[in-house]
């Protein structure tokens, strides 16, 4: 925009310029006409000197030159005023506006010209005698406003024009812009969909680099989505046949535990083979909660209008005994009513899955609190308690299958819970979003629509 308004100022300036050498170039051609006219009654005067009859050269050249210009003025050597004409009328007796510099510099030589402020041209032309002397001065005044009235017109086309332009050229631009841009967020949205392993077909009707790179990220998609069904599949089979092995192992693990009684040694044996049966166990069920989620529809989830606030309180009041047998403090803070389209079962699931983590990871004498909020539209079930935290660079992968964090191996678990409780509320159209600092503690969301 500077750059263009640069060049409309230039061209404005350009036009004016070379419009007034124009203008200044035929008002040299008339006083050359008119300094002839004056050196004619030059010639006569002589003349008549020579054959002894009196001249008034100024009443002579002024009668000629009268109708020249809208004034004409005839000036002696010593700038007096000889002779004035105003419209084709001599005037005496009045005196006019002299420009006193026009008839010096004509009096060296010189064109002379100046131009007032009501835009009238006073042009003074040398005239010389026989002997070559500047004897007199002629000077004709021209109405220009003309140009000044066109010069106002061309700027105003040419300001009217830029200012046409430049909306086209807005409109132009934005119109490229958005033809530009739109596949590009398009693009991105598709890459957006694909980091959720949310899988789409990805399209443009192009042939350039962006119809080239859809349709790579087209193929991408697909087989990024045919890998994880199958490993999720692969999970779940292997989940399935591992369910019955499993508990055989832990049900002959429990019974020799409790039927050890000599044997200290080996009595500790079997209580880590216990251990070790129920985490598998836990490991398991959750595998196939997730499968389950992977294979179910929107209309396999049994969801109903259900009280969030009362819900959460529910789930909180279940695990209070777990939290006190720590010696942490779980506060309910009493919430307004939040009503949400769910699955009574697995969001109370998932809040009590996010309830065991914060238990797991607080010292004693620590404190953990749960509320419900109303945010733009929204229903939040936060829960903060004051543990060990999550580095920054770990809080946007705990949310992953099976990570866990670096600060988390002396609890137990299975590194799915976080996973769980943020494909539940997917499953319900909301999200989960986590705030730590390492050392202080964690806060986990769980947000929902609003009905």
């Amino acid at each position: 925009m500077l750059s263009f308004a640069v060049i409309i100022i230039s061209v404005n300036t350009a036009i004016e310029y070379f419009s007034f050498v124009t203008i200044e170039k035929q008002m040299m051609e008339k006083a050359d006409l008119r300094e002839l006219s004056f050196r004619e009654v030059l010639s006569k005067h002589d003349k008549a000197e020579e054959a002894g009859q009196p001249s008034d050269v100024a009443r002579s050249a002024l009668e000629t030159l009268k109708a020249s210009g809208k004034e004409v003025r005839i000036y002696d050597s010593n700038q007096k005023l000889l002779g004035l004409a105003v419209d084709g009328i001599i005037i005496n007796n009045k005196t006019p506006v002299i420009f006193a510099g026009n008839i010096q510099n004509a009096l060296k030589g010189n064109y002379a010209y100046t131009v007032s402020d009501d835009h009238l041209l006073y042009f003074a032309i040398p005239i010389q005698d026989k002997y070559y002397q500047n004897s007199y001065v002629f000077e004709f005044v021209e109405d220009i406003s003309y140009f000044y009235t066109m010069m106002d017109q061309i700027r105003y086309i040419l300001f009217a024009g830029a200012g046409g332009f430049i909306i086209l050229i807005t409109i132009s631009s934005l119109f490229i812009a958005r033809n530009t841009t739109k596949p590009i967020k398009y693009l991105l949205g598709a890459t957006e969909s694909f980091s959720r392993q949310q899988f789409r077909e990805v399209h443009l009707n192009r042939k350039d680099e962006l119809g080239m790179l859809a349709a790579g990220l087209n193929r991408m998609g697909i087989q990024l989505s045919d890998y994880i069904q199958y490993q999720k599949q692969f999970v779940s089979n292997v989940s399935h046949e591992l369910k019955t092995p499993l508990a055989a192992i832990k049900g002959f693990s429990q019974y020799l535990y409790e039927g050890e009684n000599e044997d200290e040694e080996l009595q500790k044996i079997y209580y880590h083979l216990v251990n070790e049966s129920d985490r598998l166990t836990l490991l398991i069920n959750e595998l196939l909660m997730l499968s389950r989620f992977d294979k179910a529809g929107p209309d396999e989830m049994d969801t109903e209008k259900t009280d969030l606030t009362q819900l959460a309180e529910q789930v909180a009041t279940g695990v209070r005994a777990k939290a006190d047998s720590k010696g942490i403090e779980l506060t309910i803070r009493q919430g307004p009513h939040a009503f949400v389209y769910v699955n009574q079962v697995l969001m109370s699931h998932a809040i009590a899955n996010v309830l065991d983590n914060a238990i797991k990871y607080s010292d004693p004498r620590t404190r953990i609190s749960i509320e419900v909020l109303i945010r733009e539209q929204e229903a939040i079930v936060q829960i903060s308690d004051q543990g060990i935290g999550i580095s920054a660079d770990e809080i946007a992968r705990v949310q992953e299958r099976f990570y866990r964090a670096r600060n988390a191996s002396a609890a137990g678990g299975t590194g799915l819970g976080l996973s769980i409780c943020k494909e539940i509320a997917e499953k319900f159209g909301g999200h989960l979003s986590l705030e730590s600092q390492l050392g202080a503690g964690t806060s986990v969301s769980i947000h929902l629509p609003l009905l």
